[in-house]
């Protein structure tokens, strides 16, 4: 329409008809899929729900299927969540019978995300379990809330999860002090990663894109995030074998500390199995005081004290078992005797120039002390 039609239109009193509108712009995310070969997890297929649940401490389905569990991992825009914080990239990986196959959504623009997260869900929605690395804490209220923002419906979400970070730091925070991802592929599983992008440097990755268009940028961000999804399904599969197996286990520390959530987790039987396995070495004391502790625990007081005199007669732990037998001739035993005598023999151990002359070792004096008094007052009693 030119300017003379306009003109007329505007003297005839009729409005000038407006342009088309152009079709809306169809916003795909990108996708890739590859199929790693089976060979490169051992014993993934043998993941069993019992054993799941004695590590989680949650609930999972049954009948239980390694194949129905979807291991998830996003790369995001920023890492310390928020509002603002977007899921640029999911992969999610899941377990066949002719390999591991992984599929990568990305999106190269923000219109893109509502296309991402359709397709993220309709992936997660086929699975029974998800497992994720800090998923609980950052994957899954990210995604939560991006699908709310997009007026999607985030109850696919709502299914058991398995986050192998908790789990792995109950079992080998003693021993290796960090367990993000990357350290235990390299301590645990044996598989040190060459020329990684460092996850503080993925969403510098995406800006820069937006800005430059050079999609290659992103090519060591989904090799990273390849490897994050393949490692969850070995890790997994390996924390399920140290729990099966814990004689199998070299490091008495890892042990120890199995031991130690086992009980947290209300499973005494199988923590008792794991003190007296890890109770050499340099776990001998602490995993003999745990065992004896547990044995309190559950009532068998007697099994308990056989322990702590086990250890004094063979000098180990210092005045720890003899303050233990202390309380247990004294308040179970009724043998007052017995306790007075072994207090004297705590306090003569803390009488020792060098030893215990801290802080903790004074109060722990103090205490022995008022204990002594008592004891002493008991005995004169007729």
């Amino acid at each position: 329409m030119n300017l003379r039609d306009k003109l007329k239109a505007l003297e005839s009193g009729k409005p000038a008809p407006s342009a088309p509108k152009p079709p809306p712009k169809a916003w795909h995310c990108w996708h890739t899929s590859a199929t790693l070969p089976l060979s490169e997890f051992p014993d993934a297929f043998s993941v069993s729900r019992d054993t799941v649940m004695l590590m989680q401490g949650d609930e999972m389905p049954r009948p239980f299927d390694p194949r129905r569990i979807l291991y998830l991992d996003t790369e995001t825009t920023g890492l310390g969540g928020g509002a603002g914080t977007v899921a640029f990239e999911v992969g999610l990986g899941y377990l066949t019978d002719s390999g591991f196959v992984v599929h990568q959504y990305l999106m190269r623009d923000y219109p893109e995300e509502r296309d991402l997260l359709e397709n993220v869900m309709a992936v997660v929605n086929r699975f029974d379990v998800l497992c994720t690395f800090n998923g609980r804490t950052f994957d899954l209220p990210l995604l939560r809330t991006r699908l709310i923002m997009n007026r999607l419906s985030p109850a696919g979400l709502d299914k058991p999860h398995i986050d192998l970070l908790h789990i792995a730091r109950r079992v080998w925070k003693l021993r290796l002090k960090r367990c993000n991802l990357s350290r235990l592929e390299e301590c645990i599983l044996g598989i040190p990663r060459e020329h990684d992008l460092p996850g503080a440097l993925v969403p510098e990755r995406f800006f820069n894109y937006l800005k430059s268009g050079d999609f290659t940028l992103f090519d060591e961000v989904l090799e990273h995030n390849q490897q994050d999804i393949a490692s969850l399904c070995t890790l997994l599969a390996h924390m399920v074998q140290y729990y099966e197996r814990p004689e199998d286990v070299i490091h008495e520390e890892d042990v120890f500390s199995m031991g130690v959530a086992l009980e947290r987790m209300h499973h005494p039987e199988e923590a008792r199995r794991c003190y007296r396995l890890a109770s050499v070495g340099c776990m001998k004391v602490a995993g003999q005081m745990r065992l004896a502790g547990c044995l309190r625990r559950s009532g068998e007081r007697q099994q308990a004290c056989r322990v702590w005199e086990d250890m004094v007669r063979r000098r180990e732990g210092g005045t720890a078992p003899m303050i233990e037998l202390a309380k247990y001739y004294e308040h179970t035993a009724r043998d007052i005797p017995a306790a007075l005598d072994i207090t004297q023999k705590a306090l003569s151990l803390l009488a020792e120039p060098g030893l215990y002359e801290d802080d903790a070792g004074c109060a722990m004096k103090e205490d022995l002390l008022r204990r002594y008094d008592r004891l002493r007052r008991k005995i004169r009693k007729p």
